[in-house]
């Protein structure tokens, strides 16, 4: 089995959580599959979100955009490379001046986000021989890009270093290195040798709903605690177990 391995990062981030709506917006720790399949869709040139359109006052959409509809079936692996999994977050405060920003006296709406701090993640998709993975193999390999990508919004250019093969095997422990879905059956409390336990976890998108592309949530885990039943689609590299989800 093979994979495409790459680091991706940058100076911040912004990956907006739909259900806070006012005052501060937040953003989830780590980049999750819509999001990363929306920025491969971005690199090889497929058409995203603005598919959707609007009849009768309600909103609609004639299926997935074209980037989900294409990419969706890729499994993909995302490992924080941060301590224990966590990156550091900061609130920016920034004036939005355009006047249909804010029915308030001069239009000026006050947005307040918070940002990921210098976020960075080994990201690995597996090679399941489509069209898809090859076209997206290509554009990374070769450092080419249709559309420019950015980690969440375009406020934020995403930095993509290291690209490689891989070869990947079967699991030999019983430890991962990413992150994976979590099965309450499956933690044994066992860390690894020499190392503070530490479990983060976040619920966060997995995928989209396809008559109106809400998110599809899971509890994500990421943890150096061993597991009493490896997930499913995991496979190792360099020692380490990676789940693909």
């Amino acid at each position: 089995m093979r994979a495409l391995s790459f680091k991706l990062g940058g100076k911040s981030a912004f990956f907006k959580k739909p259900d806070v709506n006012e005052y501060v917006y937040f953003t989830y720790n780590n980049i999750h599959k819509p999001a990363l399949l929306g920025l491969l869709g971005a690199i090889i040139g497929l058409g995203g979100h603005a598919q959707l359109f609007k009849q009768n006052g309600r909103l609609k959409s004639n299926g997935y955009p074209e980037f989900y509809e294409k990419l969706r079936h890729l499994k993909i692996a995302i490992t924080p490379l941060a301590p224990k999994g966590y990156f550091s977050k900061k609130v920016q405060v920034f004036n939005n001046s355009v006047g249909y920003a804010s029915h308030e006296m001069g239009g000026n709406l006050i947005v307040r986000e918070q940002w990921l701090e210098n976020p960075l993640w080994q990201i690995m998709i597996l090679d399941d021989e489509s069209e898809a993975y090859k076209k997206s193999e290509k554009y990374l390999l070769e450092s080419r890009a249709v559309f420019i990508p950015y980690l969440g919004k375009n406020d934020h250019f995403a930095q993509i270093s290291e690209v490689k093969i891989v070869d990947l095997t079967n699991p030999v422990h019983s430890y991962m290195d990413s992150l994976f879905v979590k099965n309450f059956d499956i933690l044994d409390g066992y860390e690894k040798d020499d190392e503070t336990p530490y479990l983060f976890q976040e619920i966060a998108p997995i995928s989209l709903q396809k008559t109106y592309h809400f998110y599809e949530y899971a509890v994500l885990i990421f943890t150096n605690l061993g597991l009493e039943n490896i997930p499913d689609n995991t496979y190792e590299y360099n020692g380490k177990n990676y789940s693909f989800i």
